[in-house]
C-alpha cells in the first residue's frame, strides 16, 4: 500500500485493507501515517472511523486500535476455554462487543524454557493473534492474572459433596464444586470452570434462582445463548420519545405535494412510472396520498436477477416529503395466533371490478411501520440491530424493540390509528400477483381475530362445521323449540365483518392457492407443540398446534406481499435483504438416496432437483407408519435458509425472489426491506430520515450474515424451552410407559420422541441387552447379530421414560424390560432431579451408611456390546 495519499482522505475498502494487513496494531496514528494525513484531514479520518464503528465495520481495541467487525485484534487478552484430550488449548477474547458470534482460538503453546507454561481453563493470557484458513491462531506472550470461564448449571448434593449439572444437553459430565458460596442445593447458577484436565471442578459466582420456578426456563436459553434480554433506560426514553410522533405531521411548502398535479403516481416528476393506480373504490386515489405511494409494476418473470443499486445513486428528489393515504373506512382485520403478544399484519381483498381483471381480486395487506419510528443509526436502531429478531418462549417473549412500540404503538390493535406500510395487490382469477403498489398509509383495524375464529366464522357461513370441531359431540334435545328458551351463542366474528372481509379473504386466497400447488413449493406439514401455561406460568397442557385453512391464508397472502416487495426493489435497481434457500447439496441427496434406498423407493440423483421432486417421494410413501421420519429426512435434506443482498431465490417456495416484508416488529430483516422501499420509491413522510442509508447499503452483507446467526440463535433457544417443558410435563410419569417413535439412530443407540408431545430422548445401546447390535449406516438401523431384532428410524414402540430433566430438556428411554443381564454401572441419571437438587430414592440401593457404590468413571469410546457397518 502507498504511504503516501495526495487526494484526500482513503476509502473504507482501503481503511480496512489496511487493518487486515497490518503486521501492527492499526490506529489512527498508523492509518495518517501510512496514508500521508496531516491537518484538517486527521480530524476528518478520526470522524471517518467513528463513522465505521457506527456502521459495524470496523471496532476499537483497548489502545485505541482498530480492527474488522467480527474480527480479533493484532495483540489481545484470550481466557483460555478449553483444553482438549490431544492438549490443545482454546481460547476465546476476554473482551467481545461485536454483535457477530464470539470465535474460538487456537492457542500455539511455546514448549520449554521461555514459554508461558501449563495453560488450564480460566487463565488468561496476552497473546499476538493472527488468521489461520478460516480462523484464528494466537502465540502467547504473557500470563496474566486468572480469569473465568462461567457454565450455567443446577447445583445438586450426592452423599456429602455438591455437584454442578450443566444444562446444556450434550454435556454428560458434571463437575465437582470446588466453592459453593452461597448456593443452595436445586439453585441455577453461574460458574467458573477451573482447573486442568482430569481435575476439572466448578467455582460459583452468580445465583440466578429456581430453574423450576414458574416461568423460568427461558431464563436458562437467555443465560445460556447470551441474548438480550432488558433494554437501556436511553433506548427505553427514545421509544418512548418516538412513540408520541404523530402519522401524518403536516407539511406545508416545500415537501406539500397535496397542490401538485397528479399525473404519474410516485415517480411522476422523473416520468419513469406507470399511470397512477386507481384506489379500491375505482377513482383516482386523493391528493392526501401524494409522494406516499409507490406505483404499481407488472411483476417481471420469476428468477430473474436483480440490478444492484451503486452506493452512490442519490435520493430521488421526491424524497422531500409525501403523506400517508387514508385506508381508515377500510376494514382491514389482524388474524393471529390467539396468545399473540404483537400484530404486525393485517389484510383485505374484494372483488376487482377494473377492466382487464375480470373475475379477480385487489387485497391490501397492511404493515406496521416500524420505519417511521426505528430510525437508522438511532439508539432503538442499534439495539434492534444487535437482537436481530424477537425471541418467542412459552412464558414470555424477548422483544427486538420496546414494548412501548412492539406491543403498543406499532401493533396494529382493534379501533386504533395506526401507521402502515401497506402493499396493494392485484389478483388474477387464476391467483397469480398481476401488479403492486406500495404506501405509507394510516390504518384502522376492523378486528383482532384469532385463527380458530376466523376458521369457525368462515366455515358457520359457508355451511361446514370448523376443522376444530370435527371431532366434538353432538348432543340431541328431546324437547320441542318452544319447551326450553333458546340459547344464542356470541358468533365468533361479527356477521358483517364475515361479509364485509372473510368471505372475500377467502374467494381471494382460494384463488392464490390453486397458484401455490401449481408453483409446488416443498410442502413438508410438520406439526408445531404448543404449550399452554396458566396464570402462574404452570404447565397445563403440551400438544401439537392445530393447522388450519387460516394459517395457510395468511401465509399465503404474506408470501405475495413478500415476493411484491422484492420485485418492487428489483425493478428499482435498489438494495434488497433476499430470504435466500438453496437447493440442496449432492452430499445430502446421496444420503437421502441410501435412506430412502431401505424403504424400496428410488430416487434418481440425474434429475433436475425441484420442491415437487420431494412432494412426489411423500405421495409415493402416503399415509404409511413411516411417513413422519421421510418428511423429517426430507427436511435434514434441505438447507439453511439465510439473510444476503445477492439472489439465490427460495427453493422451499419455488420462488425466484423472495424477501422477508411481513414482520418488522421482530425481524431486522424486513425492517430493512421497508427502507430500501421508503427510499426507492419515496414513500413519505420523512423519507430522508427513515429511508436506507448509505451506511446501510454498504453494511448489508455483514448485516445479513449477522441476522441470520441470530436468527438460528432464537430457534435454538426456542426449541431448548420447549424441550424443558415437555420434560417438566413428562417429569411426573417417570417410571411410566410412553408411546413412542423412534427419531434417529447411531452407534450409541437411538433416539426417540413421545408421540403426540415431541421431546427428544436417547436409549442407549448398553441398555439393549447383552447381544451385539450391529450399525447400519446406510438404513440407520441398528440390528442385533444373533436375533435379527432391528430398532429402525421411524419404528413405533413403548419406552419406558427412566429420566425426564427439564433443566436441560433431556429424556432417557429404556426398553419396558429394562437392562437384565447388564452390570451395574451405578445407574446415575435414572433418577429424576427433585426441586432441592437432590436425586429420589434408588430401590434397592445399598452400601456403606445407605450411599451406595462408589461414583463409577465411565469409559471412553464404544460400548462393549456394539460393532460399527459402514455404508
Amino acid at each position: 500500500m502507498a504511504k503516501n495519499r495526495q487526494h484526500g482522505l482513503p476509502s473504507r475498502e482501503q481503511i480496512l485493507d489496511f487493518i487486515a494487513t497490518s503486521d501492527q496494531p492499526a490506529g489512527k496514528r498508523e492509518l495518517a501515517r501510512a496514508f500521508g494525513l496531516s491537518g484538517a484531514d486527521k480530524q476528518a479520518l478520526k470522524i471517518l472511523l467513528r463513522d465505521m464503528a457506527d456502521e459495524g465495520l470496523i471496532e476499537g481495541s483497548p489502545g485505541r486500535a482498530f480492527h474488522q467487525a467480527g474480527g480479533i485484534p493484532k495483540v489481545t487478552v484470550l481466557r483460555v476455554r478449553d483444553v482438549d484430550d490431544s492438549g490443545q488449548v482454546w481460547a476465546v477474547p476476554e473482551r467481545w462487543e461485536s454483535e457477530a458470534p464470539m470465535p474460538a482460538i487456537r492457542v500455539l503453546e511455546r514448549k520449554g524454557k521461555g514459554g508461558s507454561g501449563a495453560l488450564g481453563i480460566g487463565d488468561r493470557i496476552l497473546a499476538r493473534t493472527e488468521a489461520r484458513g478460516n480462523g484464528y491462531a494466537a502465540h502467547p506472550m504473557k500470563k496474566l492474572a486468572k480469569g473465568e470461564d462461567l457454565i450455567l448449571g443446577v447445583v445438586h448434593l450426592e452423599g456429602d459433596r455438591h455437584w454442578l449439572r450443566p444444562v446444556e444437553k450434550k454435556e454428560r459430565r458434571e463437575l465437582p464444586i470446588s466453592e459453593l458460596g452461597e448456593a443452595q442445593p436445586g439453585d441455577l447458577v453461574l460458574a467458573e470452570r477451573t482447573g486442568r484436565p482430569p481435575r476439572i471442578s466448578a467455582r460459583v459466582s452468580d445465583i440466578l434462582g429456581d430453574p423450576f420456578a414458574p416461568r423460568s426456563f427461558s431464563l436458562i436459553a437467555i443465560h445460556k445463548h447470551g441474548i438480550p434480554h432488558e433494554f437501556s433506560d436511553r433506548v427505553v426514553e427514545e421509544a418512548e420519545r418516538m412513540a408520541g410522533l404523530p402519522l401524518s405531521p403536516p407539511r406545508n411548502g416545500e415537501g406539500d405535494r397535496s397542490a401538485k398535479p397528479r399525473g404519474g403516481g410516485a415517480g411522476s416528476e422523473s416520468g419513469d412510472e406507470s399511470p397512477a393506480k386507481t384506489d379500491e373504490s375505482g377513482a383516482a386515489p386523493p391528493p392526501s396520498a401524494g409522494g406516499a405511494t409507490a406505483a404499481a409494476q407488472p411483476v417481471p418473470a420469476l428468477g430473474e436477477p436483480p440490478a444492484r443499486r451503486p452506493a452512490s445513486t442519490p435520493l430521488p428528489e421526491r424524497a422531500r416529503g409525501g403523506l400517508r393515504e387514508d385506508l381508515t373506512h377500510i376494514p382491514i382485520v389482524a388474524i393471529d395466533p390467539a396468545d399473540a403478544r404483537d400484530h404486525d399484519d393485517a389484510v383485505w381483498a374484494t372483488a376487482d371490478d377494473e377492466p382487464g381483471n375480470e373475475g379477480g381480486w385487489k387485497a391490501i395487506v397492511a404493515i406496521a411501520d416500524v420505519s417511521f419510528y426505528v430510525r437508522p443509526g438511532s439508539a432503538l436502531d442499534k439495539e434492534a440491530r444487535k437482537r436481530g429478531n424477537s425471541v418467542y418462549f412459552p412464558d414470555r417473549v424477548v422483544p427486538m424493540l420496546p414494548e412501548t412500540l412492539s406491543a403498543h404503538v406499532c401493533s396494529l390493535k382493534e379501533g386504533e390509528d395506526r401507521a402502515s406500510l401497506v402493499c396493494h395487490l392485484r389478483i388474477s382469477k387464476a391467483g397469480e400477483i398481476k401488479s403492486w403498489r406500495f404506501a405509507r398509509a394510516r390504518v384502522r383495524i376492523a378486528a383482532n381475530i384469532a385463527y380458530e375464529d376466523a376458521q369457525a366464522a368462515i366455515d358457520l357461513a359457508e355451511g361446514r362445521s370448523s376443522a376444530s370441531a370435527d371431532d366434538a359431540e353432538t348432543v340431541e334435545v328431546a324437547s320441542s323449540p318452544c319447551s326450553m328458551p333458546e340459547i344464542v351463542d356470541e358468533p365468533p366474528v361479527a356477521p358483517a365483518l364475515v361479509e364485509s372481509t372473510l368471505k372475500p379473504l377467502w374467494a381471494c386466497w382460494r384463488a392464490m392457492y390453486k397458484a401455490r400447488e401449481k408453483r409446488a413449493p416443498l410442502d413438508l406439514d410438520l406439526p408445531e407443540r404448543r404449550v399452554v401455561l396458566d396464570e402462574k406460568g404452570r404447565i397445563l397442557s403440551v400438544a401439537p398446534r392445530e393447522r388450519l385453512d387460516a394459517h395457510k391464508l395468511i401465509e399465503d397472502y404474506m408470501i405475495a406481499a413478500n415476493v411484491a416487495a422484492a420485485k418492487a426493489l428489483e425493478a428499482k435497481k435498489a438494495p434488497v435483504m433476499y430470504r435466500d434457500h438453496e437447493p440442496p447439496s449432492r452430499e445430502k441427496l446421496v444420503a437421502l438416496k441410501d435412506y430412502l434406498k431401505t424403504f424400496e423407493i428410488e430416487f434418481a440423483l440425474g434429475q433436475v432437483i425441484k420442491p415437487s421432486t420431494f412432494n412426489h417421494i411423500l405421495s409415493r410413501v402416503g399415509e404409511s407408519d413411516f411417513k413422519p421420519q421421510v418428511m423429517e429426512q426430507i427436511l435434514r435434506t434441505q438447507t439453511q435458509a439465510y439473510y444476503g443482498p445477492e439472489n439465490h431465490g427460495h427453493f422451499g417456495l419455488a420462488l425466484g425472489s423472495y424477501a422477508h416484508f411481513t414482520s418488522p416488529i421482530r425481524r431486522y430483516a424486513d425492517l430493512i426491506v421497508h427502507r430500501s422501499l421508503v427510499r426507492a420509491y419515496g414513500l413519505g413522510p420523512d423519507v430522508r430520515e427513515t429511508g436506507l442509508t448509505d451506511a446501510d447499503l454498504e453494511a448489508m452483507d455483514v448485516t445479513g450474515e449477522l441476522i441470520s446467526q441470530l436468527e438460528r440463535r432464537a430457534m435454538e433457544a426456542e426449541r431448548e424451552t420447549l424441550d424443558r417443558y415437555v420434560a417438566a410435563y413428562l417429569s411426573e410419569r417417570v417410571g411410566d410407559l410412553v408411546d413412542c417413535r423412534i427419531t434417529g439412530v447411531q452407534p450409541f443407540g437411538f433416539f426417540a420422541t413421545v408421540e403426540g408431545l415431541g421431546g427428544d430422548g436417547l436409549v442407549p445401546v448398553s441398555t439393549l441387552g447383552t447381544e451385539y447390535y450391529r450399525y447400519e449406516e446406510a438404513s440407520q438401523t441398528l440390528v442385533g447379530e444373533e436375533s435379527g431384532h432391528a430398532f429402525a428410524s421411524g419404528q413405533r414402540l413403548k419406552l419406558r421414560l427412566v429420566e425426564a430433566n427439564p433443566v436441560s430438556g433431556g429424556l432417557r428411554f429404556e426398553l419396558p424390560g429394562g437392562s437384565a443381564g447388564l452390570v451395574d454401572r451405578g445407574d446415575r441419571g435414572r433418577r429424576t432431579i427433585r426441586r432441592d437438587g437432590k436425586r429420589s430414592a434408588k430401590p434397592g440401593k445399598s452400601g456403606k451408611d445407605g450411599k451406595g457404590p462408589p461414583r463409577p468413571q465411565g469409559k471412553r469410546g464404544r460400548p462393549g456390546n456394539i460393532r460399527h457397518q459402514g455404508r
